[in-house]
């Protein structure tokens, strides 16, 4: 069975009603990952045993008539920077190779209680920083769309793994883009939460301010499902929002008449590919039909992000990465070697090339003579971005953008190019400076058949209203647009 054409939801209808077994369902997952990962390579490492015994557990509880869980029986895939107990969490680096976590992350915790079933860790760039999953220390992730194309990054290998139906559900995480751009590329639906909304205990710290789990599915209602069961304060993370969790499936079907989308005319510049931009002013039409307000909007400091992010994200990551240095965990290379040698050597032999690059970039940023001049500069800026989302908040309800400016490129297209892979970022970034929920969504595809993204925006913690202008977008037939 492929899991392309089944929901979460009618998965769990067909166990409900005896139609199938989840032990079935997990067998036939493995199968098709066998047939098919061999070539996506979306999956660092799979764990059936226990995927086995869980799916016996739960076929036992169903078949005793006990209640489950929402997603009881559904396979999920689970990004290799998110820890599982008992399981290996590499983040796509030679230096975590074969660490096996001790503890499991809330949102995992919490997906496990729902009835879901972890078939495995997927592949990403290492330690999260970059836009198409080559980074990873292991091997290069293909979007199913075109083997030859990048699916996205980070969370590519999660993407890859929805779209090629190798699972039905999976976690990401997000810190400038890293769950929508490969839902853009994969042609699926990636929901980055408000900063705070999903806890970040057991996810491995890129840039702590930034970083949050986030969700790749097929559709915007399982989105929403996977919301509902991950969201919510956790003590166990002092940056997790004290948020009531909204009934976010229940309120989609309302009616989107009336709302206010904002458009803003920073993200419709030179470099959009004239397909993308098409496609998306497609978009705005059907939003137009179900009689939305769509204006023009301005988010002035635009042009600014990619450098102030860049510049934060990596002074975060020099002091994240720090904890990484051949004592406590993880590769160590020793010898007879001094204390100050055994850091540099296994630091220059665990590290991938993007990894010391960013590593090196935050490090310069906080040194003394720059730290006024980069990093405390990059702070106002973000602050000024803020600010301008909040005055365009003030005016609209949602905000409307390409999620990327291009459809997926070749794999080894920009790796000799890293600016040109950090400006690819230009549209996703914003909502992680303002820490603000943001979704892609399919909106069609270009003439090679390669999907395009359309990206909403709402305010904090307005999840719920930016879900429902989602579905109905999806409903509405503007995932398929020609």
């Amino acid at each position: 069975m492929n899991l392309k054409d089944i929901t979460a939801e009618k998965l769990v209808g067909l166990y409900r009603n005896r139609d199938l077994t989840v032990t079935e369902v997990i067998t036939s997952t493995y199968g098709e990952i066998e047939r098919i990962d061999k070539d996506v390579r979306a999956f660092i490492t799979l764990c059936p045993l226990r995927a086995f015994e869980e799916a016996r557990r739960m076929d036992e509880r169903i078949a005793s008539g006990e209640t489950v869980g929402p997603l009881a029986g559904v396979p999920v895939a689970i990004k290799d920077n998110i820890a599982i107990r008992d399981v290996q969490t590499t983040c796509g680096s030679r230096i975590l190779e074969g660490y096996v976590s001790p503890y499991t992350a809330t949102a995992v915790e919490r997906l496990h209680r729902a009835g879901a079933i972890v078939i495995g860790k997927t592949n990403l760039d290492e330690f999260a920083m970059g836009s198409s999953t080559e980074n990873s220390a292991f091997f290069v992730t293909r979007n199913p769309h075109d083997l030859n194309r990048v699916p996205g990054g980070s969370s590519g290998g999660s993407a890859a793994s929805v779209a090629s139906g190798t699972s039905i559900l999976a976690l990401g995480s997000d810190t400038g883009g890293s769950v929508r751009t490969p839902a853009s590329f994969c042609g699926v639906v990636g929901v980055k939460p408000s900063y705070g909304r999903v806890s970040r205990y057991g996810l491995v710290a890129f840039a702590s301010s930034l970083d949050q789990i986030g969700t790749l599915s097929k559709s915007v209602r399982e989105s929403a499902q996977m919301l509902e069961v991950i969201c919510g304060f956790d003590h166990f993370d002092s940056t997790s929002a004290d948020q009531a969790v909204d009934e976010f499936v229940k309120n989609l079907d309302q009616p989107i008449r009336d709302v206010r989308i904002g458009v803003p005319k920073e993200y419709f510049i030179g470099g959009l590919d004239p397909e993308v931009k098409s496609k998306i002013e497609a978009g705005i039409r059907v939003y137009e039909s179900l009689g939305c307000h769509i204006q023009e909007i301005s988010l002035p400091h635009t042009e600014y992000a990619i450098a102030a992010y860049y510049l934060i994200a990596t002074a975060e990551a020099s002091s994240n990465l720090a904890r990484y240095d051949g004592v406590r965990y993880g590769l160590r290379k020793a010898g007879n070697a001094a204390l100050q040698e055994m850091y540099r050597e296994t630091r220059h032999s665990g590290f991938g090339k993007e990894v010391k690059r960013r590593i090196l970039l935050g490090t310069y940023a906080l040194s003394a003579g720059y730290y006024d001049a980069y990093y405390v500069k990059a702070l106002k800026v973000r602050t000024l971005i803020l600010r301008d989302f909040q005055q365009a908040f003030e005016r609209v309800d949602v905000i409307l953008t390409p999620t990327l400016p291009t459809v997926a490129f070749k794999i080894a297209e920009k790796t000799a190019d890293p600016l040109s892979m950090y400006l690819s970022d230009i549209f996703t970034i914003t909502c992680n400076l303002a820490g603000l929920p943001g979704i892609s969504i399919p909106c069609g595809k270009n003439s090679e058949g390669l999907p395009i993204g359309l990206q909403l925006m709402a305010n904090h913690f307005q999840e719920s209203l930016m879900l429902r202008v989602a579905h109905q977008f999806e409903k509405a037939g503007g995932c398929n647009i020609n």
